[in-house]
């Protein structure tokens, strides 16, 4: 199995984080942890960036929705980018761009925190 990673920076007061590997139920703990984290210190501005992500489980799809309102709640959002079609189609299928800003690059999402 593949391994999965998180790298992180700060752009613009924004919270990037570069999503690496398989997020699935073994690895969604890992993400879990690092949003509770970002929202526990009042980093309300995320960004996820999916581009190096090679495969999603719905355990992983679950931590976005559980996050998603407490950023809302504070005047921040969680914008999604970088995702591949096959990644997209997921998201889709599941019907979370109505829920969630999915953009195809990066500075896209950076600019609509302005």
């Amino acid at each position: 199995m593949e391994e999965f990673s998180i790298n992180t920076k700060n752009q613009e007061n924004i919270e990037i984080l570069y999503l690496n590997g398989f997020l699935d139920a073994h690895t969604s703990v890992e993400l879990e942890n690092c949003l509770e984290k970002l929202i526990a210190e009042g980093k309300y501005r995320i960004i996820v960036n999916f581009d190096k992500l090679s495969y999603i489980s719905s355990a992983g799809l679950g931590v976005f929705m559980a996050f998603i309102e407490a950023a809302r709640d504070n005047a921040g959002d969680i914008k999604l980018c970088g995702m591949s079609d096959k990644i997209y189609n997921i998201f889709d299928m599941l019907g979370f761009p109505i829920l969630f800003e999915i953009y195809k690059e990066e500075n896209s999402a950076i600019g609509k925190f302005s």
